[in-house]
This record gives C-alpha cells, sequence and structure tokens, in this order.
C-alpha cells in the first residue's frame, strides 16, 4: 500500500458583505439553506453533523456603497503560509502527489480518559513521541439528562467532554510539535468573535499549530441552552467563517452581516500568519458544496465506498466555484472500534486511492480501560501504518 500526498492550503471565497479598517466588500454566493437536525452516525462518537436538509432560503447580504478591496485578499480560505498549513515537501506543495506522505493523527480519547490531568499531559506527550502529525478532539458543551427524554440517543449529562479550547491551551504547553485539531467545534452555537479570540490564542501559544475543524452539530439541546438558533446553523456558520478569517487577518475589523456585526474592532494577539486552517465536517450535500466554496479541507465520517461517491461531488462542486480539488485537504477516520484489524490497511488503502490527506485513528469505544490501553492501541496502529508508508514526522 502506498499512501499519496497532498496540501491542504486552498483559496476561495465566501459570500459575506465585509468590511476591513473602514473598506467593504460584497460577495455573492451568501444564499442558502438553514440545516435541519441530523443524529449522531452510530459507533462515531463525534460532534459533526451528518444530516443537512432545505428549509428556509437566507437572502443575500446587501453591498455597502464604500470602495472595496481586494475581495480575494481579504476573505479567501488559508492562502497565507502557515507552520502546519505548508506541505513539508515543496514538490508536492506544487501538486505532485508521488511520494508517500498521509499524515497521521490520534483522537483525544475525550469520552474515556478521565479528568486526572496528569493522564491528559500523558496521554498528549506519547501521541507526539510515537510520530502522530496531530491530535484532534471532538466537542461538546452539554450533554442532555435523559430522566426528561426518553430514547435520547447520543451523548449524555453522563458523558465527559474537555472543552476543547481550554484543552489546547493546556496541550500547547506540554507538546512541542504535533498539530492541535477541532474535529469539530459547533460553531454556530458559540459567539464568532469569542471563537477567533480563542482560537487565535491557542494558535499563538501553540506556536501556530491550531487547525480549526468546525461542524454544525446535532444536539438541539446544547443550542437551546446556549441562546442560539438550531435551525438556521449552517447558513450561519459561513458567514461566521467569513468573520472569523477577517478578525484574524486584521487588526481592525467593520462586519456587516445578516447575524454578525462588527463596528471597527479587533482581536489581539491575532495568528501570526494571519490565519487558521478551516476545515469543515458533515457529510450532506449543502455540507459538501460549503467546503467546496469555502473549506481548506473536509473531515469525512464515512468508509471508503460511501466517501467515493462524496469525494467525486465534492470535487466537481470545487471546480464549479474555480477552485483546484487537490488543493482541499481530505481526513477519514480509521475507527478501532468498527474496523475489524484485518480489514484496516484495505480500509486505508481506500482512502489513499480517494486521495486522503490526513488519516485520524480513534481508539474510543473499542473496549480500552486505561489511558495505557488507548496508547498502547495507538502504538500499534502507527507501526502498522508505517510499515504500509505513511508519513514519518521524522523524515521531515
Amino acid at each position: 500500500m502506498v499512501l499519496a500526498a497532498g496540501v491542504h492550503c486552498a483559496a476561495a471565497a465566501a459570500g459575506v458583505a465585509v468590511a476591513v479598517a473602514g473598506a467593504a466588500v460584497d460577495v455573492a454566493g451568501v444564499a442558502d439553506a438553514a440545516d435541519v437536525a441530523g443524529a449522531p452516525e452510530a459507533g462515531a462518537p463525534d460532534a459533526v453533523a451528518l444530516d443537512e436538509q432545505p428549509d428556509v432560503t437566507a437572502p443575500v447580504i446587501a453591498t455597502t456603497a464604500r470602495p472595496a478591496p481586494n475581495r480575494a485578499s481579504l476573505i479567501a480560505p488559508s492562502r497565507i503560509s502557515h507552520p502546519v498549513c505548508t506541505h513539508p515537501n515543496p514538490s508536492l506543495a506544487r501538486g505532485r502527489r508521488t511520494l508517500p506522505d498521509m499524515r497521521l493523527g490520534a483522537v483525544f480519547p475525550q469520552t474515556e480518559i478521565g479528568s486526572d490531568p496528569a493522564d491528559v499531559r500523558r496521554w498528549a506527550t506519547t501521541v507526539e513521541e510515537l510520530g502522530y502529525d496531530h491530535i484532534l478532539a471532538y466537542d461538546h458543551v452539554l450533554g442532555a439528562g435523559t430522566d426528561t427524554r426518553p430514547g435520547w440517543q447520543g451523548y449524555t449529562s453522563e458523558t465527559l467532554f474537555h472543552e476543547v479550547f481550554v484543552l489546547y491551551g493546556y496541550l500547547a504547553a506540554v507538546t512541542t510539535r504535533v498539530e492541535l485539531v477541532t474535529g469539530v467545534l459547533i460553531l454556530p452555537q458559540r459567539q464568532t468573535a469569542l471563537v477567533a479570540k480563542q482560537a487565535a490564542e491557542v494558535d499563538v501559544l501553540s506556536g501556530g499549530r491550531l487547525r480549526l475543524g468546525i461542524g454544525v452539530g446535532w444536539n438541539d439541546v446544547e443550542y437551546e441552552a446556549l441562546g442560539t438558533s438550531f435551525q438556521d446553523r449552517g447558513v450561519r456558520s459561513e458567514e461566521q467563517i467569513a468573520l472569523l478569517r477577517e478578525l484574524w487577518a486584521a487588526p481592525l475589523v467593520t462586519f456587516e452581516g445578516r447575524w454578525e456585526r462588527v463596528d471597527n474592532a479587533g482581536i489581539k494577539p491575532r495568528p501570526a500568519a494571519g490565519r487558521i486552517p478551516v476545515w469543515l465536517g458533515g457529510a450532506s450535500d449543502r455540507t459538501l458544496r460549503r467546503v467546496a466554496r469555502i473549506g481548506d479541507g473536509w473531515l469525512p465520517n464515512a468508509d471508503p465506498a460511501q466517501g467515493a461517491e462524496m469525494v467525486a461531488r465534492l470535487r466537481g462542486y470545487a471546480r464549479d466555484a474555480g477552485r483546484d480539488p487537490a488543493a482541499i485537504g481530505l481526513e477519514p477516520r480509521l475507527n478501532l472500534a468498527t474496523i475489524p484489524p484485518a480489514e484496516r490497511a484495505d480500509y486505508v488503502a481506500a482512502w489513499q486511492r480517494l486521495g486522503a490527506t490526513h488519516l485520524t485513528v480513534a481508539t474510543m469505544g473499542a473496549g480500552y480501560a486505561t489511558v495505557d490501553d488507548h496508547l498502547g492501541a495507538l502504538e500499534t496502529a502507527i507501526a502498522d501504518l508505517r510499515r504500509d508508508g505513511a508519513h514519518d514526522p521524522a523524515a521531515d
């Protein structure tokens, strides 16, 4: 099995009216439909939205009358050089996918690691020592009480979740190399400016190691408790992504959107690179179109048989949007709980043939009782993947 390489830096425009340092720009394409509830996929404990269907259509944001600066420089996805965006092999960054270089990550076992900070530290530092390229953590703020919700499926109030930005502030201090990835942060249930600030802080404290994976979620209980709308969460996320990118890039931002408004204000510190890669999770057609237009990468929650058709659609939508499909990263997940050992090499090879640039190994739900059990499984997994030609950061 040969694992191909790819890059996840990309360029495209988001559809919102934006003004930076007093100059405004309107970009077509914000019109979209709301996202309706989806259920978490069986056996896949994550926060990725799985089903989005049209509900109501959002109007296009009006153009302001002030002169527009160069719109591509303002609201394009990842274009600026970034430590975790620039490919370690320049020939691959130019699109030559000829060397084995699938970036390998480990899913932080949110629901099973417990609350001892020593265990959290040991897990993260060992993952880095094993040679994984990144750590990916799921996000939930609230778990539903089941006493008033008969038949509830999904995470509950008894499920442990470390808050991802606080977690990554801690891991930024105890690790030195691994990329820190949210997979995914439920963006529409959070305040956009606050997310921009928190993400920038983690990126600064980690030396530019944050990759922000976002999704729209499936749990309306969280949205209600956090005071945000569940029904229009998908289209709102597009406006949020545009505002995030502006706040990371410019010292002062004036932003007038349908839901978001910033009046000549900014955050500090900002990411040293002026941007943070934004990847999207989800499986609906609407999500694929969103990734194709404004995403730096896609985090699918599917097997290769399901993924093949979705990847083909994504690439077609990217071409329609005027983007190079190869510039959009692709990171599937190898779930040890659901994929038998004898099938794992074929599973990874199939995703590699589809162009996966990254792969994350998940150990939750596989029956591991201790941190050492999780780490032992990750050690075996990366040894197997390396034997089959996956990326080794020591070779960079």
